[in-house]
């Protein structure tokens, strides 16, 4: 199969079967819920037939895609694939196929939740093997109309209040990013180039030889926050995240796990394909803002984990604190003033390193963590943690299984959790060993609501909430579900190596292209001044 064939197959297959699935009988329920499951295993075996040709030992862009789109504005059809964005690849092919099993719970207006289900991975998918600017922010925003009636549909009583909040906090973060990119066009003359993420980003490290013009400093810090604001809203980042309990809460579990497992990724994808390698001097500039940022997201979703009674609400700031172990890994690199020099760059490669494989971890344990609730849910039809308990007697495969994929959040030894939040941990130290010590807090208090709730809900003597009659042992479909997240919870967790070794030669490359950037807009900086003088 051609790499041109295998990534827009990727991207486009699950809009195939959308398209088919619209012309079938509204009461074929089975026949939505069997063709959408057979197109997301299909589009999962072609990422997987995608990381058997990946070469590990290249650092660039593999497998690159090139067409004409809107060739009056240098708009093209650019697709490619690196060691970042082939785990976030399959980590989506993964958790759209288990979400796809996990919508058997879906009750209602079946055909149009799996169309926007199969939309919403094309859109996911895009962006990931995106390499135009223009058609990675066409592909961004064709995934916040598919979510926004997901969730406003088929979500919870507040379902309309969560949907609007979603796309208004979402839209926000498109406009930003659209202003930055036609900051980038025009500054770069709307040549051929000018929307070339791979080209834009030479440009910021003064290596292109087709884009003459350079990005100044002063844009650079200016673009950068516009795009880490639209990034660290989807990651999501204090003080940005208040969309996503809401969301997540109202959101059916197969939306939640999506949500929880891909689109947070989006975030944290965004601001090392795009906000770093174009804005080199801008996130130098903002570096200790952004490890600040991450550390109080850290303490600020354990903590508010910790007050929540709703069993789906703690989960969902449980994400809001472990994703700012990624914000954290991302910006722990030093700038040496007197030289202009990167201090200790290999252990900023640690923390990037880290933050890419807190992102994978995050989106296994999480989609688990959602799941467990929602198949308790869908039982006793309500998440009031004070009225479970018992449940390790009445189901005791169910629970077995969630403790072991909460186990895999809290970061236990020998599970996915540990791995990226220890490195992320140990480069900050190097960084600021004062929020090191903060970071590694949050640690604690991420085993303080995970072991209460884990308390709460699967142990005690009996189970005092409504509908005891209705709690049944987990259903084959379920137990797959559960399964394959904490055996891949224990495979990452027991041979990290599998993740490091796809990404290492890439994210080493993303360092010296930021390094080669600094040190141009820094002389830049230093001319200037000293023709003031």
């Amino acid at each position: 199969m051609t790499p041109e064939f295998l990534l827009s197959a990727i991207i486009f297959l699950p809009s195939l079967g959308a398209l088919i699935l619209s012309f079938l009988d509204s009461k074929a329920v089975d026949a939505f819920r069997i063709g959408t499951l057979v197109v997301t295993a299909v589009t999962f075996g072609l990422t997987l037939m995608l990381w058997s040709q990946f070469s590990y030992d290249e650092p660039g862009i593999q497998m690159l895609v090139e067409a004409d789109w809107v060739k009056t504005w240098n708009i093209y059809y650019r697709l490619g694939v690196d060691g970042i964005s082939l785990p976030l690849v399959v980590l989506t092919g993964l958790v759209s196929m288990l979400a796809a099993i996990a919508s058997w719970s879906i009750n209602k207006q079946h055909k149009g939740y799996f169309i926007l289900f199969l939309l919403l991975e094309t859109g996911m998918m895009g962006v990931f093997l995106a390499l135009d600017f223009f058609l990675f922010f066409v592909f961004w925003e064709v995934m916040l109309l598919p979510m926004y009636f997901l969730i406003g549909i088929w979500g919870g009583p507040r379902k309309e209040y969560a949907a609007i909040k979603f796309f208004l906090y979402t839209l926000v973060g498109g406009v930003l990013m659209l202003v930055a990119m036609l900051m980038f066009y025009f500054n770069t003359g709307g040549t051929t180039d000018s929307f070339n993420l791979i080209e834009l980003a030479k440009v910021a490290s003064g290596t292109s030889e087709t884009l003459t013009q350079t990005l100044s400093p002063n844009m650079q810090i200016t673009a950068f926050i516009l795009l880490f604001i639209g990034f660290a809203i989807k990651l999501p980042a204090f003080p940005v995240h208040t969309w996503l309990p809401d969301a997540h809460v109202e959101a059916p579990t197969p939306i939640s796990m999506i949500l929880a497992g891909v689109l947070l990724k989006l975030g944290g994808y965004g601001i090392i394909r795009v906000a770093f390698p174009l804005c080199p001097y801008g996130a130098a500039y903002a570096a200790y803002a952004l490890v600040a940022i991450g550390v109080i997201s850290i303490i600020y979703g354990a903590f508010a984990a910790l007050a929540q009674t709703d069993f789906k609400r703690l989960v969902a700031y449980s994400s809001v604190s472990h994703m700012g172990y990624v914000l954290i890994g991302l910006g722990v690199w030093k700038i040496v003033e007197a030289t202009g020099e990167t201090q200790n760059s290999d252990m900023w490669l640690m923390g990037i390193n880290g933050a890419m494989f807190q992102m994978i971890a995050h989106g296994i344990s999480s989609a688990g963590m959602f799941f467990m609730v929602g198949v308790i849910y869908d039982r006793v039809h309500h998440r009031d943690l004070n009225k479970f308990g018992g449940l390790m007697g009445r189901m005791p495969l169910y629970s077995g299984l969630a403790a072991g994929l909460f186990f895999a959040g809290l970061g236990l030894p020998g599970l996915c959790g540990f791995i990226g939040e220890i490195f992320v941990v140990l480069s900050t130290w190097n960084f600021n060993p004062t929020l090191a010590i903060v970071a590694a807090s949050g640690v604690i208090l991420t085993a303080g609501y995970i072991l209460w709730a884990l308390q709460r809900v699967y142990l005690g003597p009996e189970y005092r909430g409504p509908h005891a009659e209705d709690i049944k042992p987990i259903e084959a479909r379920e137990a797959t579900v559960g399964v394959i997240l904490l055996a891949l919870a224990i495979v990452f967790g027991v041979f990290p190596g599998i993740l490091f070794n796809v990404m290492e030669h890439s994210t080493a490359e993303l360092v010296e292209g930021m390094k080669l950037g600094y040190e141009q807009a820094a002389s830049q900086v230093s001319t200037t001044l000293q023709a003031m003088r």
